[in-house]
């Protein structure tokens, strides 16, 4: 046989062989099963099964993932003899290169949590008949976390709950044109206006406000601030901690070489992340604020502890020795118990170390435990909801933040019985006093800082006006007023002081009387019924219990009409949350 004729005879016995070889090898679906990746726990590799589609793409969960990941699909065929194949396995996955996710690709989902918002609930001030309880005395508050509550909460189209709504500290959220004091040593000025009272006919509405002296910048004290940030897993949220990376850079900007500024985190333990450090080295400040990452749970009196000892060490006799707190509040390890926290803060106090709070987030914020330590610790608390709400409280008003002219402010306002009957402070629940406090050099009150305004409202009725309380049978009639001058007199106002560093307090005082009157509410003046508008938006939002017949349609005009100059658009913010209030659901509505 010829060499051509062997090699075609040998190329043909190999082809039948290995036919014959793969056909013994297709079966049918019921006889090989394709293994299940589900129930093996195991990912199909394209490069071992070519039967598979893969499909790649986002992760359903939310995740920290700045562009959603490219979607491709990959599939191959392979025919068979009937009975036909059973569909092929789908696998979905995280990879943008076709193959099976490695769970060390994954970021932490954000934190999300709601309906476990703390607040401690007050019962509003009842009027008091004046023959009873002719003096009414309270702490100053500059706070004004619960008006950013209050819109975050209408932003989401929500009505905030009850308890979160402060009235003074929504009256206090906005700056008011009050005359100036002249002089850091007598750092207040008052302002006093009596007007008819909207809410009810018959009776008058007494606003009392108070101006501080606004320092100098080139003449403000030194800074030792130390940056207290919760790093814990409940501050994985874009409205929390990267906010408050922010926030803290924003305040950085306001400071200059002669300041110092150190940073402790805590999550399930505190710890140091940067020694005082001028504020000038920004850069490494800021590099120590930018690795800051949330997990963990949250040993926030560990943090407080640790952050108190550091502003010791590097403690500033002649300037301004601060801790600034940034968290959601939800301490769950260690010390979680207020009064024991209040208790080291009051100590802490008196070292001449004052503590700030700033509240972030929503779903679990614990105002109850930051409004303790913030009143406690000689500081302001307010609540960051967004960037222009840390550029208003650390950049706009960051000397008022950061720097007092008083401590201590009490006020106490003395009503004539001969004149007014029936009072009520409006606002100021958690910050009441007894009488004899007032003139106790030992016992707390709030703070006011650098070019702050305050304001306080009271409703009183006049005698012969609409009484709330009706008179007992036996109820001594009011006392008349035998000095001419007195008798015209609705009250008199005293306010008690100390300056930072001193520990006796000074008084000034001013009368309550016709001088001040105005016959008409719409001749008041711009800044008063603005202040109005703001408090029976307040009183409303908790239940409108001696608002009478008012509507937030009536405070929308009362608001609109006193807007005035509005160079930075708080108030006209605030006539858009009216209306939104109008129609915001009762209740958050669960995640579906």
């Amino acid at each position: 046989m010829s060499r051509f004729h062997l090699l075609l005879t040998a190329g043909m016995s190999i082809s039948l062989v290995t036919a014959c070889t793969q056909s013994s090898n297709i079966a049918s679906p019921a006889s090989a099963p394709t293994p299940d990746p589900v129930a093996t726990g195991k990912a199909v590799d394209p490069e071992e099964d070519s039967s598979a589609i893969v499909v790649t793409g986002r992760r359903e969960t939310q995740t920290q993932q700045d562009m959603p990941l490219a979607i491709s699909v990959i599939s191959s065929e392979t025919f068979a003899p009937a009975p036909p194949p059973v569909s092929s396995p789908v696998v979905v996955t995280a990879s943008s290169h076709n193959a099976a996710v490695r769970q060390s690709d994954l970021t932490t989902p954000y934190y999300k949590d709601s309906g476990r918002d703390k607040f401690t609930a007050t019962e509003q001030n009842p009027f008091k008949v004046t023959t009873d309880e002719p003096v009414s005395t309270f702490s100053i508050d500059v706070d004004t976390a619960s008006y950013s509550f209050v819109r975050a909460s209408l932003n989401n189209n929500v009505l905030p709950q009850s308890a979160a709504v402060r009235t003074e500290e929504l009256v206090n959220y906005f700056p008011y044109n009050y005359a100036a004091p002249q002089s850091a040593q007598q750092p207040f000025s008052t302002n006093v206006a009596v007007m008819p009272s909207p809410w009810t006919e018959g009776r008058k509405l007494v606003r009392v406000g108070i101006k501080g002296y606004a320092i100098d910048n080139a003449a403000r004290p030194r800074a030792n601030l130390v940056f207290l940030v919760d790093t814990s897993g409940s501050m994985n949220d874009p409205a929390k901690l990267p906010l408050v990376k922010q926030s803290l850079a924003m305040l950085l900007d306001q400071l200059d070489d002669n300041d110092h500024v150190s940073i402790v985190t805590y999550a399930g333990s505190a710890g140091t992340v940067l020694e005082p450090t001028p504020a000038g080295q920004k850069t490494k400040i800021l590099a120590a604020l930018n690795q800051l990452g949330a997990g963990g749970s949250t040993a926030g009196a560990e943090g407080i502890r640790q952050a108190y000892a550091l502003a010791e060490r590097n403690l500033d006799p002649r300037g301004v020795n601060r801790v600034i707190l940034a968290t959601d509040g939800d301490f769950n390890v260690g010390i979680t118990d207020q009064n024991e926290l209040k208790g080291y803060v009051e100590r802490e106090r008196g070292k001449g170390i004052f503590l700030s709070v700033l509240g972030f987030g929503m779903g679990n914020y614990n105002d109850a435990l930051m409004q303790t330590l913030a009143q406690n610790g000689n500081g302001a608390a307010a609540y960051i909801d967004t960037l222009s709400e840390a550029r208003k409280t650390l950049v706009d008003e960051a000397t008022s933040t950061l720097f007092p002219i008083a401590k201590d402010v009490k006020i106490q306002v003395e009503f004539n019985p001969a004149t007014v009957a029936e009072y009520r402070l409006v606002g100021y629940e958690t910050r009441m006093l007894k009488r004899e406090d007032f003139d106790n050099d030992k016992i707390d009150a709030g703070d006011v800082g650098s070019g702050q305004s305050v304001t306080a409202i009271y409703e009183i009725v006049p005698v012969g006006g609409p009484r709330a309380i009706g008179d007992l049978r036996y109820s001594k009639p009011a006392s008349r007023v035998s000095d001419a001058g007195r008798a015209g007199e609705y009250g008199f106002v005293k306010i008690r002081y100390k300056l930072p560093k001193s520990d006796t307090s000074q008084l000034i005082s001013t009368p309550i009387n016709r001088a001040v009157e105005f016959a008409r509410f719409d001749e008041a003046p711009e800044d008063a019924r603005f202040a109005v508008g703001v408090a029976s938006f307040a009183e409303l939002l908790r239940g409108g219990r001696y608002n009478g017949s008012m509507t937030l349609d009536d405070v929308l005009k009362i608001a609109g009409d006193a807007r005035g100059r509005d160079d930075f658009g708080y108030r006209t913010e605030l006539v858009n949350l009216i209306r939104s209030a109008k129609s915001a659901s009762a209740m958050e509505r669960l995640p579906q």
